[in-house]
């Protein structure tokens, strides 16, 4: 069945699943389940392998999954909010290139935040534009768009805890989740009670994840 999220994007809430998930959904937390050879990622600084956070199907008819994983140990790590750190990953398969600044194992299985958890999804509904945005809106001539928030959703757009940063590098870069602390089942370092970005470009299926907090 195809995965369509519309312009909007869906709401996503997790419970736990009860069981390990061994089909190609999203869900957070347990273990990945990889659609080509499992490619592991590792911390740039440690060399440790990344915690994962969990798998994001794609939109389309093609089973498409992007799996999170994050620099998350004992001993504090910094970079893993920057995009290009190497202390984070967002890896697509099938067919997805890896991204240059981590290096990777063929483990299929290593840390992670423990059980599953489903997401359960629902049609998104973005707010009305603040006064300050249809204001600015109206000085350029526009109108302005709808506000999109911080909630865990998959698919539409970003709803930017602070300044936009989407990736900036050549490519038809495409938003494919967020996560927001709150609503995580489980702690997840993003800061001070941040949200996580995801985005892929859909020629090559390199990923990008970066956060940001208050």
């Amino acid at each position: 069945m195809a995965a369509e999220y519309g312009e909007r994007g869906m709401s996503m809430a997790f419970e736990e699943a009860g069981e390990p998930i061994a089909e190609p959904v999203t869900k957070v937390g347990g273990q990945p389940v990889w659609l080509e050879e499992p490619v592991w990622p590792l911390a740039a600084k440690t060399g440790d392998p990344m915690r994962f956070i969990g798998q994001f199907r794609l939109p389309g008819e093609r089973v498409r999954l992007g799996y999170l994983f994050m620099t998350e140990e004992e001993t504090f790590v910094d970079g893993t909010f920057e995009v290009d750190g190497g202390e984070n990953a967002f890896i697509v398969q099938p067919g997805g290139r890896l991204a240059p600044f981590y290096e990777v194992t063929e483990a299929a299985t290593g840390p992670t935040h423990g059980p599953d958890h489903r997401a359960s999804l629902s049609p998104y509904t973005p707010g009305p534009p603040d006064e300050g945005d249809v204001a600015f809106a109206r000085e350029m001539g526009e109108e302005a768009g709808p506000q999109y928030g911080l909630e865990c959703r998959i698919g539409g757009r970003p709803g930017w805890l602070q300044g936009e940063e989407d990736p900036e590098e050549e490519g038809e870069w495409v938003f494919a989740a967020q996560l927001d602390y709150c609503g995580m089942p489980f702690e997840v370092n993003f800061g001070d009670t941040g949200v996580g970005y995801c985005f892929y470009e859909e020629k090559t299926g390199e990923g990008r994840f970066l956060w940001q907090c208050g």
